[in-house]
């Protein structure tokens, strides 16, 4: 097979794989964006949490709520608990990587924020642990899951909210998860900022924060 047509069939195999998750996907989507706009305006946090890929996934959509998505709006309170290299590694070392963000979550974490955790198939310990000591900490969890859902499924309670997206492999979940993640991020701003006059605008243009 020449290479381009084998960069077309990953290509084929991506918008496929979006189709038949877009109405499994909607409305467990929304219902996230509506809970993290809910405890921001209640003065709550997002934490993030993901493993490899994953955790680049959670870091993104981490970075896109303290500086932006695509338009100007005021910073908004999200920490990715992946990021510092001396805190897992230090948890690690000590206690087992299980443990590496349920020990953060059980420092930081407060009742009203949400933690948004991101896994290819529920069945990551580390994530597990860490939506348990979530609930510890009486946080509402927001689950980027795939597969069966995994251990993950069986953790989640009423007040959660499950995206799983259907099993395509670790490369189409990953990109799946990606999409949602930016779904997510334009439901904040639309939720806070209002819809754009012009959509071109959402790259470049201004809006003004809507009182809540």
């Amino acid at each position: 097979m020449k290479l381009t047509e084998r960069v077309k069939r990953c290509f084929n195999a991506s918008i496929q794989a979006q189709m038949e998750a877009v109405s499994l996907l909607a409305d467990p989507v929304a219902r996230a964006g509506r809970l993290i706009v809910q405890q921001l305006l209640e003065g709550d946090r997002v934490i993030c949490c993901g493993s490899g890929g994953s955790a680049m996934n959670a870091q993104l959509f981490a970075s896109m709520m303290l500086n932006r998505f695509e338009r100007e709006r005021p910073e908004l309170p999200a920490i990715a608990l992946s990021s510092d290299s001396a805190v897992l590694t230090s948890i690690a070392d000590d206690y087992g990587y299980d443990e590496v963000f349920a020990k953060q979550l059980r420092a930081l974490g407060q009742q009203g924020d949400v933690l948004l955790a991101v896994t290819i198939d529920g069945n990551s310990e580390g994530i597990n642990t860490a939506l348990e000591a979530a609930h510890e900490r009486k946080m509402t969890v927001i689950a980027l899951n795939g597969g069966d859902g995994g251990r993950m499924a069986g953790l989640l309670d009423g007040d959660d909210v499950e995206i799983r997206v259907p099993p395509h492999g670790i490369a189409r979940t990953q990109e799946l998860h990606l999409l949602v993640i930016h779904c997510l991020c334009d439901l904040i701003d639309v939720q806070l900022l209002g819809e754009p006059l012009d959509e071109s605008a959402s790259h470049n243009g201004k809006a003004l924060l809507h009182e809540p």
